[in-house]
């Protein structure tokens, strides 16, 4: 007789068996890795005369790497002999290397503030709001006119200062609301920053060197987080508890501030000292009565 439901039920019988989802997945993946429709055209156009692709595997001998080292350091020494990619190289990576502290470690401070499992937090909320506001304030910045050539130290001090200003709230209030308040202003004020950065070191660059000094920025960036991590955070360094390490991170973007804030005046009398030069002809040639 037949029974109702009983086509569902061995069905569904079928489909538990803890074989059938990685097998269904492995053929799926093996049908994929076979079919490969852009293959017939892929590499023609890979090796089409104006690509600088061959179809057989060269080793390179010691001497060609040799060569390859060489020109990276030319093309480095090139590169970051630019004062203005300099500058904005150097704000790029000390502050990527604070910033990812301090969103590796809010956590923990929010935490210690409010504890998850006495209170009711809202930790994702401020996440995804902080996020949002960091994507408007990269958009936003596209429609600032700013002569940056002449402002960039300055504007590299002025937000170093307000995320500077932005932990140490976060440090000392001790206050749920204006923890997550500065966490989000921190955030916009980084990513607004970050972006004209990116712009102003690729305006400085040729495209074909736009992986090396990125490559090298964001390693020194890693870098420097990973000492400031071991001395600060690790029990092999320091191992200081959660609001003495945001008061460092807060001083350590101080720090930065006044770096650009001097570099900034230096560039300053740099240039006023080179027009009070260029005056002194002019007046020269003024006859006298």
């Amino acid at each position: 007789a037949y029974v109702p439901g009983a086509d569902l039920l061995r069905h569904l019988t079928i489909m538990s068996e803890p074989w059938l989802y990685p097998t269904i997945l492995l053929c799926i993946y093996g049908f994929f890795c076979s079919h490969r429709p852009l293959e017939p055209f892929l590499i023609p156009f890979l090796m089409g005369p104006d690509k600088n692709l061959t179809e057989t595997e060269d080793n390179p001998s010691s001497s060609g790497l040799l060569e390859v080292f060489k020109m990276l350091w030319s093309d480095f020494l090139q590169c970051y002999s630019s004062s203005t990619l300099l500058a904005w190289s150097v704000w790029w990576a000390l502050s990527t290397c604070g910033y990812l502290q301090v969103i590796n470690y809010a956590q923990a401070l929010w935490e210690k503030i409010l504890p998850s499992n006495e209170f009711e937090i809202y930790n994702g909320y401020v996440e995804t709001i902080s996020t949002l506001l960091g994507a408007f304030a990269a958009f936003v910045v596209s429609f600032v006119k700013v002569p940056w050539a002449v402002w960039g130290e300055f504007a590299l001090c002025i937000f170093s200062v307000v995320i500077a200003v932005c932990v140490y709230l976060m440090d000392t209030i001790r206050n749920i609301w204006v923890c997550y308040t500065s966490y989000m202003l921190f955030r916009a004020a980084y990513m607004l920053l970050i972006t004209i950065a990116t712009y102003q070191i690729a305006a400085n660059l040729s495209m074909k060197r736009y992986a090396l000094v990125f490559g090298v920025n964001t390693f020194i960036a890693l870098l420097l987080q990973t000492l400031l991590t071991v001395i600060v955070v690790d029990s092999a360094g320091l191992g200081l508890d959660i609001f003495l390490q945001f008061l460092i991170y807060a001083s350590y973007f101080a720090v930065i501030a006044v770096v650009f804030f001097i570099a900034w005046l230096y560039k300053l009398l740099k240039r006023r000292g080179a027009e009070g030069q260029s005056e002194l002809p002019s007046r020269e040639n003024i006859p006298k009565s």
